[in-house]
């Protein structure tokens, strides 16, 4: 007897460069015929995947959707070759893919603690319109009707989030959610002016818990702990702005938390309509060498690093808690609310599962 594909939505968070993670989770998640991807919510890169995604599938189904996100990405470390913001020696001879000692990532990094983007940048020329554009259909994406999708940017001036979905997914709808105020101005939309969307749901998870689908599969790939206190000037700047980014998802996790307290409280059915089956694939210890300046890092090799580790998240998650989808919770609320470290139910660090020391040191496995 063939059994149909379970349905589960898919929140995307955002993360730069470090998106490539999320690209490996997806295209092993695709390589599943097991599952059916229903709807995805996404923020900045996460927003970046989910147009990818839902053209690649409107166009040619699943394999159509993991080749496509292959040739995004290709296509973002090709824009990249010739960035000034590129590793030192210093970096490359030691296997190191952050950018903290890039003389043109220090440049930057100074002129713009000094300059506004509309100082710097007073046409508001943005590559990745282009990058987007030649890369994405957004007629498909509107049209998908396999796989909707929702994308979030925050509204400048009320500094509320606003969620573009269906039939409003644009190329300025997934730029004003990647749009960092210190980098790039404000895109205007409807005579609305949007920054980043991480500033207020990265990713946004309510239009998940309103789909008829219960499961929702976060896909978080920025540290909600870190447990080495920041004692650099940088190090303190990168912790602030990670705490900043994941403040609007906690809060939306401990909404739904006292959501699904009070309706078992009710006596209310798990699965019932209006409840979320919610799950995580992130491992904690595995971001910590993630350096942020290495979110502007889009060398190829590095992107397949990520790419690889991502896969290795997701086959994983898959063999601990695929029966569980349809029937319960993997990720469980209060023990990130009451502890005191992240260990969600089904992920493990990946040295445990055998990694291959040279993800580590730079190398590559292959796929």
């Amino acid at each position: 007897m063939t059994t149909s594909p379970k349905p589960i939505n898919l929140a995307l968070q955002g993360g730069g460069s470090h998106g490539a993670l999320t690209w490996g989770v997806l295209d092993r998640l695709l390589e599943d015929p097991r599952l059916a991807i229903r709807e995805v919510s996404g923020t900045s890169a996460g927003a970046m995947n989910a147009v990818v995604l839902a053209d690649g599938f409107q166009r040619a189904g699943a394999e159509g959707a993991r080749a496509a996100l292959g040739r995004f990405w290709k296509a973002v470390s090709d824009a990249a070759r010739f960035s000034p913001m590129r590793r030192s020696l210093w970096d490359r001879l030691w296997g190191r893919h952050s950018l903290d000692h890039s003389p043109g990532y220090l440049m930057f990094e100074g002129l713009g603690r000094i300059f506004s983007p509309y100082d710097l940048n007073p046409l508001g020329i943005n590559p990745l319109r282009d990058l987007l554009l030649a890369n994405v259909d957004f007629g498909r994406v509107n049209a998908c009707d396999r796989i909707r999708v929702h994308v979030t940017a925050t509204n400048v001036r009320t500094g509320r989030a606003r969620v573009f979905s269906r039939g409003e997914v644009t190329a300025d709808a997934v730029l004003a959610s990647a749009c960092l105020p210190q980098m790039s101005p404000a895109v205007e939309i409807d005579g609305e002016a949007y920054w980043d969307g991480g500033f207020s749901g990265n990713p946004a998870l309510q239009p998940l818990v309103e789909s008829e689908h219960p499961d929702i599969l976060l896909v978080q790939i920025n540290p909600m702990i870190r447990h080495a206190v920041p004692r650099s000037a940088r190090e303190i700047i990168n912790r602030v702005n990670e705490i900043s980014f994941n403040a609007s998802l906690l809060k939306e996790l401990r909404a739904l938390n006292l959501v699904q307290r009070l309706m078992a409280m009710e006596g209310v059915e798990p699965g019932a309509k209006r409840s979320a089956f919610l799950h995580l694939i992130h491992v904690d210890d595995d971001v910590q060498d993630l350096a942020a300046s290495s979110k502007l890092n889009a060398e190829w090799d590095y992107l397949e690093l990520l790419f690889d580790r991502g896969r290795r998240w997701a086959d994983t998650w898959l063999a601990a808690n695929f029966d569980a989808l349809g029937a319960r919770s993997t990720f469980d609320l209060d023990e990130l609310f009451e502890e005191p470290r992240l260990r969600p139910a089904g992920t493990v660090r990946l040295v445990e599962m055998g990694e291959d020391p040279a993800l580590r040191s730079g190398g590559r496995s292959g796929r």
